[in-house]
Formats: C-alpha cells, structure tokens, sequence
C-alpha cells in the first residue's frame, strides 16, 4: 500500500466526513494557541518581515484548515498596530498528501477571507495568498529560506510508510501492542526515526534564520511504546473489532495480520532526542497536555461518547481500511468498534495525549531544552 497515494482524511461535509468529525483536532489547536501567540510575537518582532510565510502541514480539509491561519493572521495584525507598522503580505502555504481533498479548501477560500476581513475589521490588512502544497512533509516541500513560520497539528504521528518487515510478525494487531514481539516495536521506531529526522532536515532548509515552528503531535508520557494509553488504546480497540470481524467470517484471517497502521505515538523524550541529533532547532518549550476522548464530538445528548469518537476515527482510518479489506466490512467494523469504545469508556478513564513543541531554527552549535 503506497501511503502517500491511499491516506486521506474523508473528505466532504457528509455525516462521516473529517470536517463533521474533528472537534477533538480543533480543541489541540486551540491548546496550543497561547504558544502559537509566543512564537508569532517573537518572530515578527524580531524580523518585521513585508512578506510572511506560513505553512500547515497535515492541513486536512474543513473548518480546522483555516482556524490556525485566522488566528495567526488576528493576532499578526494586532502586532503590526500595537508597532504602528503596516501590516504585512500573507503567504497561506496549505500542505497534505495528494489525496486530501484540496478542492473543497480552494471552494472555501472567499468565505474564509471574506469572514476573516469582516472579523478584523480593518480596511488596511495585508493581502492574503493561498496556496495548495500537495506531497510528503518528510521530504522538501517549499524552496530555500522562504519560510517564516510552520504549523502542524496531529499530523506527524503518521509515517510514511507501514515499517517494513512486520507483515507477518504483528499477528491479530494492528499497531504496537504488549504481544508485539520486539522487532515490531524496532521496526515501527526506525521509521519514525528516519521520517522524523527527514522532516526536520528539510524545514531546517525551507525556513529563514530565526523562523518557528509549532508542533502538535499525538503522543504518549509513558516512555513504554506499547503502554495502555491514548491513541494505542484506540488501536488496540479497533484491532478486537476486526478480530471480530474475522471469527465472523467477513475477513480473513491473513488479511488482519498483513494490516498495520502506519502511525508512531511518540513520548517527549524521543521527540527531543531526534531534535537534538539533527541540531538545526532550539527547543524553547515542551508542553504535554491531555484531551478526553468525548472532546471528538458535540454535548449533543443523543449521540453517546463512544458514537462520536468512533466516527471521529472513522473519519480518519476509512481510506486505509477501504484500501485494504475493501467496502462491504466497513460499518460492521466500526459499528463493533463503537460497541468496545462504549464499554471501555463506561470503566476507564480515556484520554489522547497532545505533545506540543516551540521550536526555532538556529545555528547548529547550540540547541538547547527547556
């Protein structure tokens, strides 16, 4: 399975789409916001740039695309008031992997300018450019030092590809679990290694001196990769889905066992550990913050926890599980799903934990912690 031509997030507005599902996506960005605001605020006074560059990785498609530019923009023009300086030119560099679906974002661009306008209130604001980047974030996206500042958001926990050589050594799971025998949990942290690696090479290209970066990444605090928490939970629990699925017959057993997630839950530790080998970064904070799980959807009182956060997570593995077990077992596995997550939620306490960094490009003599 080539990832970077099956993976997408579902696209549309329809009651499985990404855009109806991801209000836990939009709670992480707004986590972050207060060190998105430090970061802006240094770097645009530092640099007064005329012309700024801003890229979101991993920006999927729906109200979460534009949420993170609007606020960056809101609080640019504050500064630039606050400076009495004019404000500057936007370059909006949207990112994701060829199947995302940019058509509806290009649709939705004079809405979003038009709100954006409306709610600043200023005849003076900067021209703002927008751009679809479509392709791979580990490698170069943007030419030579034209960057200012990058974003992503519960995106690079995804790998490039499904780690290799674990087809047949990951039995009845899908992603690194207690019974994964140790060449998985190698294989899985090797790949994260090289695409993590690969991602800060090539911003460390792409971005001007001084230029940042805010990184949200779906993670773990245990420094144990196979740890009964966050988004290995949820896997796990989708793996006894389709292991249900195969004792019913309507899968077979070689398909489950040759399926596996292409994604790495990494801890702070491992996520600075990779920052400090690469040494194009200063790491000028680490924060660790907690989501619960019924942050996937609406107080809607008709739609229980486990509903939302099994269309959630639809919305989000539908293209990988239709690439690999085709159309006819995709209800049952998530309606399944959604019975495991509604007697899992109902006896333990379930959370997602965000791993956000404030990163700035440097020379490689010095990378410091905090």
């Amino acid at each position: 399975m080539k990832i970077d031509q099956v993976l997408h997030m579902n696209e549309g507005m329809g009651e499985a789409s990404y855009a109806r599902n991801s209000l836990l996506q939009q709670k992480a960005i707004s986590i972050a916001k207060p060190m998105i605001e430090e970061a802006i605020t240094t770097l645009y006074c530092n640099t007064l740039p005329r012309n700024l560059a801003i890229a979101d990785l991993g920006c999927s498609s729906g109200p979460n695309t534009f949420f993170v530019v609007t606020q960056i923009i809101k609080f640019v023009e504050t500064l630039s008031q606050q400076l009495n300086r004019p404000s500057p030119e936007y370059q909006v560099l949207l990112n994701d992997l060829p199947a995302n679906d940019f058509n509806s974002i290009f649709k939705s661009i004079p809405t979003f300018k038009h709100e954006l306008y409306n709610e600043i209130q200023a005849n003076k604001i900067g021209p703002c450019f927008i751009s679809g980047v479509p392709g791979s974030f580990y490698g170069r996206l943007f030419p030579t030092r034209s960057l200012h500042f990058v974003h992503s958001s519960y995106s690079l926990h995804w790998l490039s590809q499904v780690p290799e050589g674990i087809e047949k050594s990951n039995k009845g799971n899908i992603y690194i679990t207690r019974t994964s025998p140790k060449k998985v949990l190698k294989a899985y942290y090797e790949q994260f290694e090289r695409d993590i690696s690969g991602f800060l090479r090539s911003r460390a290209e792409e971005l001007v001196e001084g230029g940042c970066m805010i990184l949200t990444i779906l993670g773990r605090r245990s420094e144990d990769p196979s740890s009964k928490e966050s988004a290995v939970h949820i896997y796990e629990l989708f793996a006894n889905a389709l292991n249900h699925l195969v004792f019913k017959g309507l899968i077979q057993a070689d398909q489950l066992h040759s399926f596996n997630i292409p994604n790495y839950i990494p801890s702070s530790s491992e996520l600075k550990l990779q920052i400090l080998k690469q040494g194009s970064f200063k790491i000028n904070r680490t924060e660790v913050s907690s989501v619960h799980w019924t942050h996937c959807g609406t107080d809607n009182q008709h739609k229980s926890g486990a509903y939302n956060v099994a269309k959630c997570m639809r919305a989000v593995l539908e293209s990988l599980v239709l690439q690999h077990f085709g159309e006819t077992i995709i209800d049952e596995a998530f309606r399944v799903f959604q019975e495991l997550l509604a007697d899992t939620m109902s006896k333990e306490k379930t959370e997602f934990f965000n791993i956000t960094l404030y990163l700035t490009k440097q020379s490689r003599s010095c990378v410091c912690f905090h």
